[in-house]
């Protein structure tokens, strides 16, 4: 017997059954009495055995847990691959992780909520909202857990997009909602008449939109994503009997949210909560505020979750992660479960909420709008992650060639890029499309175009260039897949892009809006005070 033997023991009662045929091992044939001497040893190994095997079943039943329950509440959610197989991720175990707070008064088939939840979110009917993205935050999670970084993404960031037609630049929070329409137009027009292929068509391509849109501005990968409907906030601030929270100033928004509170620390159930987190109107800096609320409600949620033990405790946890299933979609492969428990495990983590940063406010076409500085947004959002950031001058002038291939992207949107490089001082190379469609853009360099490749991929919005056996020597390879959008410093060198809107300078006595500083906290403490 070795010494492995123990630890295979422990897999047979904690593995689920897909597992344990990994380590079954033909039963030991009988000893003869010769091998007396050893049978002491056998003995006590056997105890050892049955010892571990007996304290892992006492303590899964101890939290009423058990590996049937962990994959029927995995399993329990909508699940999604709008990220992509072939996306670029996170290394060293690091995760960065969105967040989509989805402003839809419908459930996750399309249909309408019950007049009593809709009259207890004070949301209006089931046609308000449509389906924008109003909050979006992006978590950065290191491997070692000290240090969470969050960054709100203010809803109406006026940012580039691409695969959505007539739109070139929208504000952030609708490109969730435009692709979604886009899509089930195109479906319809095909024949497709069955609502729910539409609608679950639909949001999977707005998730896909809007995770490429998050990524694109600020330059980092994106392993994992959630998705929350409106009612979720509700659910959930409900299953943990509410939320405490602190502002600064009373508030009265009773016409618009419902959002009508003293100021200091109270305690705000569901309904309430939901109230809090909406509310724009009457406040100092307006949605800039309520990214506020949205951060001080999720520290609100981590202190009770810690509170109550239920980040360490499988089976508190599994019960109210089981709430989470009629409002939650999430990315493939996240085991929300493990990763739950591990955070509790790691104790009082620090987290620090930021929110990316704002120029200025505009109108265009009629809509308020936020200006910002994308090149700004990625530096600071890969300086909080730890995310090298390379060089955006090139140290000698490019000499290798770029061939680039549409793979789903906008019709033509290959030749733009193609003339934008050529005026860098890149070569010209084939210009064309690809077979097969793909969602994820994608560099890829031959021999002697490596630091070339580097500086393109950098400056195509952050992706990562590799190398190519298939790639010619001193050829580099772009795919355009459906996600990709031409960035702003480009667009102008294509003679055949479209223009950019262009919006008037700021002035000096314009201040830039106020994002606020830094809001720095531990998993467990005391809730912020907020506008």
């Amino acid at each position: 017997m070795s010494d492995d033997d123990d630890t295979v023991e422990f897999a047979r009662v904690t593995d689920p059954p897909a597992r344990r045929a990994r380590h079954r091992r033909a039963a030991p044939k009988a000893r003869r009495v010769a091998a007396a001497p050893h049978r002491s040893r056998s003995v006590a190994k056997n105890a050892v055995r049955v010892l571990v095997s007996v304290t892992a079943f006492a303590v899964l039943s101890g939290t009423g847990f058990a590996w049937s329950a962990k994959v029927d509440f995995n399993n329990g959610f909508n699940r999604s691959d709008a990220i992509g197989a072939d996306a670029p991720h996170s290394l060293g175990g690091d995760l960065n992780i969105l967040l989509i707070g989805l402003d839809t008064r419908k459930d996750q088939n399309g249909n309408a909520l019950p007049k009593e939840i809709l009259d207890k979110l004070h949301a209006g009917d089931s046609d308000d909202g449509g389906y924008n993205a109003n909050s979006l935050i992006l978590l950065h999670v290191p491997a070692d857990m000290r240090k969470v970084v969050a960054f709100s993404i203010p809803r109406d960031s006026y940012v580039s997009v691409s695969g959505i037609p007539g739109y070139d630049k929208i504000k952030i929070k609708e490109a969730y909602g435009l692709k979604k329409a886009a899509t089930e137009a195109k479906l319809i027009a095909n024949g497709e008449k069955d609502q729910l292929t539409l609608e679950r068509a639909g949001r999977e391509a707005g998730r896909a939109s809007i995770v490429s849109t998050v990524r694109n501005l600020t330059g980092v990968p994106i392993d994992r994503f959630a998705e929350v409907a409106l009612a979720g906030f509700y659910h959930l601030a409900e299953a943990l009997g509410g939320v405490d929270v602190c502002l600064n100033k009373a508030v009265d928004d009773s016409y618009y949210s419902g959002a009508v509170f003293p100021a200091g620390p109270q305690h705000l159930n569901g309904a309430e909560a939901l109230a809090f987190v909406r509310q724009r109107h009457n406040l100092e800096n307006g949605d800039l505020d309520r990214t506020r609320r949205q951060q001080a409600y999720l520290t609100s949620v981590a202190k009770s979750l810690k509170d109550s033990g239920t980040l360490t405790n499988l089976g508190k946890l599994n019960e109210l992660m089981k709430v989470a299933h009629q409002d939650v979609v999430l990315s493939d492969g996240w085991d929300l479960l493990d990763f739950a428990s591990s955070l509790g495990a790691a104790g009082s983590i620090g987290v620090e909420f930021r929110t990316l940063p704002v120029l200025r406010y505009d109108t265009i076409n009629g809509q308020d709008v936020n200006i910002i500085d994308p090149a700004a947004i990625k530096k600071e959002v890969r300086s909080a992650f730890g995310v090298e950031t390379p060089s955006t001058t090139p140290a000698r002038p490019p000499t290798s060639t770029v061939d680039v291939l549409n793979a789903g992207s906008v019709a033509g949107m290959a030749g733009q890029l193609s003339t934008a490089l050529t005026a860098r001082g890149y070569r010209e190379g084939t210009v064309g499309n690809r077979g097969s469609a793909t969602t994820t853009t994608t560099v890829t360099y031959g021999t002697g175009a490596e630091a070339d490749a580097t500086q393109l991929a950098e400056t195509l919005g952050g992706l990562t260039a590799t190398a190519g056996s298939s790639v010619a020597p001193g050829h580099i390879q772009v795919v355009l897949g459906s996600d990709f959008t031409m960035p702003d410093e480009l667009a102008a060198s294509s003679a055949t892009s479209t223009a950019p809107t262009t919006v008037a300078p700021t002035t000096p006595s314009e201040p830039a809006p106020d994002t606020g500083k830094p809001i720095t906290t531990t998993i467990g403490s005391t809730v912020p005070c907020v506008n």
